[in-house]
């Protein structure tokens, strides 16, 4: 076998354990071996429709069979996968088409009306459908011949999109080797087993229910149980009908879970593991996972290093809880000061990450990549603290993301969106308190001399253009905004002002 990506494991699995179940989803069952064969049919049908090695393929739907086959199809090609949001909106998604030059589009019937519009909106070759009678019968008429093409570790397996501080979408390049070591992290870490049944409620368009549950899990033999979107009282179902022993969520998700009415009485007994991320779990959300017998597992990562960083065991979960953890196996992790030394204990300076899942740089943004890397050390831009036995606490985030309900929001790129409207002069986007998402986005804004809008229409013509978890939930508007005398904008100052939930 001359592949050794991605692309290669489902015949890897399907050689050791063909007829144990890798998918659920509905009433849909696929197993290790016609996972292989799917995922064969589909590069071969990708093959036809004129794709090549070095092409990018792009996915946009929810959680289905269909998303983990187009991954495995693109790396038995030596194709790049590009994951779509599906909470994006028209022009934000065209522009990840066009910035990453994907030739092809696979889509769920859900989101025909969005793929078309991409589809004009772009340069696409090819759109193909990714679930009903029309993927099926796309994959019945394709062989399963062997494909074997040479693929490295080094080679490019996905690009995900992030947002920077600038605002402006970037693709982090993540290889073969990246996603395989970051597996391995998550394996040693997490002690996943050959049996696990994991419940994949997350989106897997984002990095963490991919490449921390999804990928480990189905590289190890087990199984994972597909949910299109989230609901609480959907997930204690799946746990007690599936036997669920791992789930990964963001606080949110695991808070609504919380507050079901069923939350008392159902089984929960098969959990074994719950692995937690995207922002601090509430010490209020710790105990009442403890009183059931329950345990969070916490970690603390980024797109650009595959995503897992700083993982918190079960064993310290209660006595380090409020840190991120210590650095995964294969991962090193620094906390340093601007000029790249390190920290004394207690000091607060910036993490920075270096290790083989971190990405090699941005899709066909040099600048920012040679930006992003110091010696060879990823500046990830959070501020975190380091603790005498190693453990880290993240206290601040250097790049001013917000973090509502484990999205990212960017507060330039809703700043650049608030201020296309005629009647703002001025504006700044932060994050304050909110009882639902952990941190919700707030838009202070300076109103055109002679104009008096309505904060809820500056809100509503933010619909369409953004995605609605960036969009602000509250806009308050105020006189001015304080600078410095180069211009800054002085956003400490913005958040004890108005920073309030």
């Amino acid at each position: 076998m001359r592949n050794d990506g991605l692309g290669s494991w489902p015949a890897r699995r399907a050689r050791k354990t063909p007829h144990r179940t890798a998918l659920l989803h509905g009433s849909t069952t696929v197993t290790h071996g016609e996972l292989h064969q799917r995922t064969t049919r589909l590069a071969h049908a990708l093959r036809a429709a004129g794709l090549r090695r070095g092409d990018r393929v792009a996915y946009l739907g929810p959680n289905h069979p269909s998303f983990l086959e187009a991954l495995f199809a693109a790396g038995l090609l030596g194709t790049a996968f590009v994951p779509l949001n599906t909470r994006l909106t028209t022009p934000e998604l065209a522009h990840q088409i066009r910035d990453s030059g994907a030739a092809a589009l696979l889509h769920s019937p859900g989101c025909a009306p969005l793929a078309d519009a991409v589809r004009a909106a772009t340069d696409l070759r090819t759109v193909l459908p990714a679930a009903g009678p029309s993927y099926e019968d796309l994959l019945a008429a394709a062989p399963t011949t062997p494909i074997d093409e040479p693929v490295t570790h080094d080679d490019l397996a996905l690009i995900m999109y992030t947002s920077g501080t600038t605002g402006r979408p970037k693709g982090a390049m993540l290889t073969h080797g990246n996603l395989t070591w970051n597996a391995v992290n998550v394996l040693v870490d997490l002690d996943l087993l050959a049996d696990e049944t994991a419940l994949v409620a997350a989106p897997l368009f984002h990095t963490a229910a991919l490449n921390m549950l999804a990928l480990p899990v189905l590289l190890k033999g087990g199984r994972c149980v597909l949910v299109e979107s989230f609901d609480p009282g959907g997930t204690l179902d799946l746990v007690e009908r599936h036997q669920v022993t791992a789930m990964f969520g963001v606080p949110t998700m695991f808070d609504r879970i919380a507050r079901h009415p069923r939350w008392t009485t159902a089984d929960l007994s098969s959990l074994r593991l719950l692995n937690c991320g995207g922002s601090p779990v509430p010490t209020p959300l710790i105990a009442a996972y403890q009183a059931r017998g329950l345990t969070f597992l916490q970690g603390y990562g980024m797109t650009e290093a595959a995503p897992g960083t700083l993982f918190l065991d079960a064993e310290h979960a209660v006595a380090k809880a409020g840190s991120a953890g210590v650095p995964h196996f294969f991962t090193d992790v620094r906390v340093v000061r601007p000029d790249l030394s390190p920290v004394d204990l207690g000091e607060t300076g910036e993490v920075v990450v270096r290790g083989p899942h971190v990405m090699p740089g941005y899709w066909g943004r040099p600048e920012e990549t040679a930006a992003a890397f110091t010696d060879g050390w990823f500046r990830s831009g959070d501020a975190a603290r380091i603790d005498a036995d190693g453990y880290l606490t993240i206290v601040d985030r250097i790049k001013d993301v917000i973090i509502s309900g484990g999205e990212n929001v960017y507060p330039a790129e809703v700043e650049d969106a608030l201020l296309a409207h005629p009647d703002i002069a001025e504006c700044a986007v932060i994050g304050v308190p909110d009882a639902t998402w952990g941190e919700a986005p707030r838009a202070l804004v300076v109103p055109r001399p002679g104009t008096t809008p309505r904060p809820d229409d500056l809100l509503a013509s933010l619909r369409g253009r953004l995605a609605k978890y960036k969009i602000p939930k509250s806009l308050v508007l105020v006189a001015e905004l304080p600078r410095t005398s180069a211009g800054k904008l002085l956003k400490h100052r913005l958040r004890a002002e108005h920073g309030n939930a």
